[in-house]
Formats: C-alpha cells, structure tokens, sequence
C-alpha cells in the first residue's frame, strides 16, 4: 500500500498546491482583468472562492456515494484528469466569467479529498483512522508549502503562469495513479447508488441520524467557517497591513503550510496519545482562539510573519474530529461520511469568504470609521467560542 498511499497524498497535496499557487496572484489577476481596486478585488475573490465552495457543497455527497459504488479508483483519477483541462482553461481566461466556469468546475473535483479520507478509513485500522487524516491535513499542509513559494516565484513570469504549473501537476499526478492506485472498496462493502444518498440534504439527514455525528457535524460546519478566514483574506490583510508583495505572501503561506505538515504528519500523533481525541478538539479551539485575537492586531509584518507557523499548532481538530466520525460510522457508509464532512467545508467555505472578505473591505476601505484590517480574525475569534459551546454541553453526546 506504499505507492498507492504516495499517490492519494500527492493527489491531496496537489489539490492544495493548485489553490496555493493561485492566492499569490489572486488580487494582481483579478485587478489585471477588471481594472479594480484592492477592496473590491477582494470581493470578487470571495465571490469566486464561494462558487467554488458551493460545487464541493453539492457535489461532495455525489462524489462520496459514486466511490463507494464504483471505487476510489475510478473517482480520483477521472478527477484529476478534469482538474488538469480546467487549470488550463483557467489559464486562458480573459473575463470573470470564464474565471466563474473555471471554478465551478474546479469545486467539483476538489470535491476528491472526500474519496481520498475514505481510501485512508479503507485502509486503516480504528484506531489509526485520526493520524491517518493527519496525513492528510499533512500532505494538504506541504502543498501548502510548496504552492504559495511556486506561484509566489511563478508570479514574476505573469499571473496565468500559476495556472500552467497547477495543471500540470495534476497531470503529472493523474499518470501516477494511473499505474499505482489499486480498488480497495470490497464486494462485500459497495453499496448500491441512491439519489437520497447521493443529495446532499439526503447523506446530511442520514449522517444526522446518530446524535453524537450530528452534535460533532456542526461544530466541524462552524469550525471550517472560522478557519477559512486564512485564504480568504490573508493575500489581501497582508497587503492593506504590511504591503506585502505576491512573494512574500508566498513566503508566509509556505511557513504555514510547514507548520501544518509538522502538526498533522506528527506532533498530532503525540497530542492525541497525550489528550486523547476529545482533548485535542479542545486545546485546538482554545488555542486557535488565542491565534485568531493576536492576528487581529498586530502591525508588525516581521512579527507576523515569524508569528504564522504557530498558528498552526490549533491545527489539530479537523483530524481529531474526523476521526471520532469516522468511528461512528459503518464500513460501507465511509465514503458517505466524508462526502458530508467536504460538502459541510464547502458550505462553510461558501459563507465565509463572503463574510469575511465583506467585513475586511468594510474596516479597510480608505474612508473606514474604523480601520483595522484584522477585523475578519475578531469574527473568528467570536466563532470559536460558538464551538467550545457546541462541544462541551451537553458533554453526554459526544461520548462514543
């Protein structure tokens, strides 16, 4: 299972990379193409990260469903070979509209992480499954890493530039899979494809009905909104704040997306075994809160630029949490599970950049009653004290 394990991290990892290698160039790309200032460039990126978010929403249950009916196999790879045609359409685009059709097409084969957690429950025992998500989180987080550096360097030979180099590593990627991904859903655990299954609303009523996932559903649903205040904001935040170049905000993308692998490729596999699942939820929402109120206000780019990686260090509840679901739920239904997980991260990734993008445009426009670029951060703050609530009362529910 090396190889395949390789491949499905690098499918993740690529994912993130695809979207890291764009956010540098995201504000120049956008201004380039409608002549806009930064404020309201960054309400078009909210715009097109919500379109985005909104097809991983619809199509995370439909891509979760097809692969425990037909296989991981067949799901990823189909996938990336579409991922790869759209980067390259992306790249040619000369209007908002073609940038809209690229990212709707876009969010339904992001919609893959969901088929890629399920290959992890496949293999892994039940009490491997949370530092195998960690994997994930880990190889998400190295893309991370990579992503930002290369379209941060890629940036200086033009803004579509990031898009050639996203399609092809997916390319690259699809080869790969190609020869080395085997079909680990058994006979005996395929299950046949409803369309209440395969809706959205459908997989979340069924998901809901064990009390304990539906409690911890909700807190993953207002944890993502929370934390998807990072590529929602941060290129434009770094820019109003510190004037920082696409560069530098690769730079500082990159030092988190080290930090992240670091916390979900190992210090988690510690974490857990010191706090157990339950802890780790807990130290992660009170530590991010501590993160969010700190990068609310500071004004020093150096410090924040050295203060970043730390924040990583709260990145341990999505894994956590994925992984006292995925316990919960039965062989056959993992992908199903995980399609809810990505459609409840889509949805949130609707709403948030949305929110946050507004709100940062509202306290950084020129003429601001009250300017403080940050804002978005105080709104997360706010929102993880909403998921301590949701965690610990009533403390019965959550007991596996």
């Amino acid at each position: 299972m090396r190889l395949p394990l390789v491949f499905v991290l690098m499918t993740t990892m690529i994912d993130s990379m695809g979207i890291g290698l764009i956010l540098p160039v995201m504000p120049a790309l956008l201004r380039e193409i409608g002549g806009i200032p930064l404020a309201d460039a960054a309400l078009w990126g909210g715009v097109l990260m919500t379109v985005f978010a909104a097809m991983q929403f619809i199509f995370g249950p439909v891509i979760g469903a097809l692969s425990d009916r037909f296989g991981r196999r067949p799901v990823l790879l189909i996938s990336l070979l579409v991922m790869a045609l759209d980067y390259f359409g992306m790249a040619r685009a000369q209007s908002f509209l073609l940038l809209r059709v690229g990212r709707i097409v876009g969010g339904i084969t992001a919609a893959t992480q969901a088929t890629a957690a399920a290959f992890m429950a496949d293999i892994s025992a039940p009490h491997e499954k949370a530092a195998r998500f960690g994997l994930i989180g880990a190889a998400f987080g190295i893309g991370f890493v990579l992503g930002p550096l290369l379209g941060g360097a890629l940036a200086e030979f033009g803004t579509r530039a990031p898009f050639y180099a996203a399609a092809a590593l997916a390319a690259a990627n699809l080869c790969l899979g190609f020869f080395v991904m085997p079909e680990t859903v058994k006979e005996q655990n395929r299950r046949p494809l409803t369309w209440a299954r395969t809706s959205p609303f459908g997989a979340f009523a069924n998901v809901g009905l064990n009390p304990m996932l539906r409690v911890l559903l909700v807190l993953f649903f207002v944890y993502q909104i929370a934390f998807t205040v990072y590529p929602a904001i941060w290129a434009f935040f770094t820019e109003a704040r510190f004037g920082w170049s696409p560069g530098m905000v690769g730079v500082s993308l990159g030092a988190f997306g080290v930090a992240i692998a670091v916390v979900q490729g190992g210090l988690i596999r510690v974490i857990l075994r010191v706090l157990g699942e339950r802890g780790t939820v807990l130290y992660g929402l009170i530590f991010n809160f501590c993160a969010f109120i700190v990068l609310a206000f500071v004004e020093n780019g150096t410090v924040a630029l050295m203060f970043i990686p730390l924040t990583a260090l709260g990145a341990v509840v999505t894994p956590a949490l994925q992984g006292m679901m995925s316990k919960a739920t039965a062989d056959d239904s993992q992908g199903e599970l995980q399609g809810v997980l990505a459609s409840s991260a889509a949805l949130a990734t609707i709403i948030s950049p949305l929110l946050m993008t507004t709100v940062f445009a509202v306290f950084a426009a020129e003429d601001a009653a009250i300017y403080l670029p940050g804002a978005p951060f105080l709104v997360s703050a706010m929102l993880m004290i909403l998921c301590l609530a949701v965690f610990l009362f009533p403390r019965d529910r959550l007991v596996a």
